[in-house]
């Protein structure tokens, strides 16, 4: 079982919905999605035994990256598959050229702060009320990794 990573596409945004719709209370369209391939943006999506077990997009904007969207199926999160992704994404980005990496987490998402906290980032602020909740809204942390 080798997991392996192939850029997102126009024709491969159908497999990546379903984990987009389980992974997030407010997911990403599909209309979104597909607006976030090509150009600036650039993402890939990992697979083992020919299923995607989950994938990221991230834009590139004048050597500085931001990881937009990272999902991992919820059945198999907890086994690595985030690391794996977050790992693939940093190679692309230094492919592209950047030397600094932002994201926003929402607050209350402990898991995928350690994730990122562990690989390198750091908090670098907070946008007061930014992610819609089932009722109102919650702060998104901002944090930014050296990619150099």
């Amino acid at each position: 079982m080798k997991l392996t990573f192939s850029p997102i596409s126009q024709t491969t945004v159908e497999r990546l919905m379903p984990i987009e719709l389980a992974c997030h209370s407010h997911p990403w369209t599909e209309k979104l999605l597909r607006s976030c391939i090509g150009g600036r943006y650039f993402g890939s999506y990992a697979e083992l035994d020919n299923q995607v077990v989950g994938f990221y997009i991230a834009d590139n904007v004048v050597g500085e990256t931001t990881l937009m969207d990272i999902c991992v199926a919820p059945d198999h999160q907890g086994q690595g598959f985030g690391t794996k992704i977050l790992q693939h994404y940093f190679a692309q980005a230094k492919q592209r050229q950047c030397t600094t990496g932002f994201l926003e987490v929402r607050a209350s998402n402990h898991s995928a702060k350690m994730l990122y906290i562990n690989h390198g980032y750091i908090e670098t602020g907070r946008r007061t009320g930014y992610y819609p909740k089932a009722v109102g809204y919650e702060d998104a942390i901002v944090m930014c990794k050296e990619l150099s």
